[in-house]
């Protein structure tokens, strides 16, 4: 009571804020976001969790820069599914059908449910491995006269 009545007289101590600390700025930048690879798996999803969307925690895969997004711990046996060796970690992922299952160094597991490439196509963490994989559309007589018409 005694602090709104001294903010109501114009009476209130008045600190300023420093300017050091500040903002958040420093927080959210890509370079400040790559995956520490020597933690246990509740850290890793936090740390991926904490930096998704902006601006996405990234690891190399490959040579090329990876940014994983949507994790969840994963408390189940190990999956079947293909390697994956992620630069930094100790144990190699695997693409499974849910998505790709990375290991803290507590041995325990989290599951990422998509990947973004650095030229910004981001697709299932499951299609990994199916990622390069293109088919052209290929097109029935019918289709073929039904385009040209629309054309």
């Amino acid at each position: 009571v005694e602090a709104v009545h001294l903010i109501a007289d114009g009476k209130a101590p008045r600190i300023p804020q420093p300017k050091e600390g500040a903002t958040y700025e420093g927080i959210q930048k890509k370079e400040n976001a790559e995956i520490s690879w020597d933690q246990p798996a509740a850290a890793l999803h936090n740390w991926i969790r904490g930096h998704d969307k902006v601006p996405g925690a990234w690891t190399t895969i490959n040579g090329q820069v990876v940014t994983f997004y949507g994790s969840s711990l994963f408390d189940a046996s190990v999956p079947a599914g293909q390697e994956l060796v992620i630069k930094g970690a100790s144990r190699p992922g695997l693409v499974t059908k849910n998505g790709l299952v990375v290991f803290g160094n507590d041995g325990k597991m989290v599951l990422v449910r998509n990947l973004q490439f650095e030229d910004g196509k981001m697709i299932p963490a499951s299609k990994y491995f199916s990622a390069d994989e293109t088919t052209a559309l290929e097109l029935t007589e019918e289709e073929k006269k039904m385009a040209e018409d629309i054309r």
